[in-house]
Formats: structure tokens, C-alpha cells, sequence
């Protein structure tokens, strides 16, 4: 059974740790669209980061693209 609360986990962004806090579900359903992709987690977070309006949190948006994979 996974937690509602969120994991504080480390990830590598352009050489740089920083921490991201989500939820089980999500942190499964991220590592398993980076699997999809053929990607490294790390590699998927970057592009995200890339991609987020800097008033948006990166946890955020990952949660968004998360619910816009399944979604779409």
C-alpha cells in the first residue's frame, strides 16, 4: 500500500541535488513514464524543470505532467 503523504527524494538537475516531495502514486506513475521514455528519471525532471513556469513549484509540475501522461 503506498502513502498519501509526500517523500522528500534527491534528484540531479543539470549537476545540480535538489530535493522534490510527492506523493507514492505519484513518484511510481514518474518512474514509470521515464521508463516508457527510455529515459533516467533525473533526464525526464530536467526536462520538466525545463519546460515550468518559474512561479511554479518543480514537485508541481511534475504532478501536472504526471496527470496530463495519463490523462492524454
Amino acid at each position: 500500500m503506498t502513502s498519501g503523504r509526500p517523500v522528500k527524494r534527491s534528484l540531479t538537475l543539470r549537476g545540480h541535488r535538489t530535493s522534490v516531495s510527492l506523493e507514492d502514486a505519484f513518484w511510481i506513475a514518474f518512474r514509470e513514464i521515464a521508463a516508457e521514455k527510455g529515459m533516467a528519471i533525473n533526464a525526464l525532471a530536467a526536462e520538466i524543470d525545463a519546460g515550468r513556469d518559474m512561479e511554479t513549484g518543480l514537485a508541481s509540475a511534475i504532478r501536472v505532467y504526471v496527470l496530463r501522461h495519463y490523462r492524454g
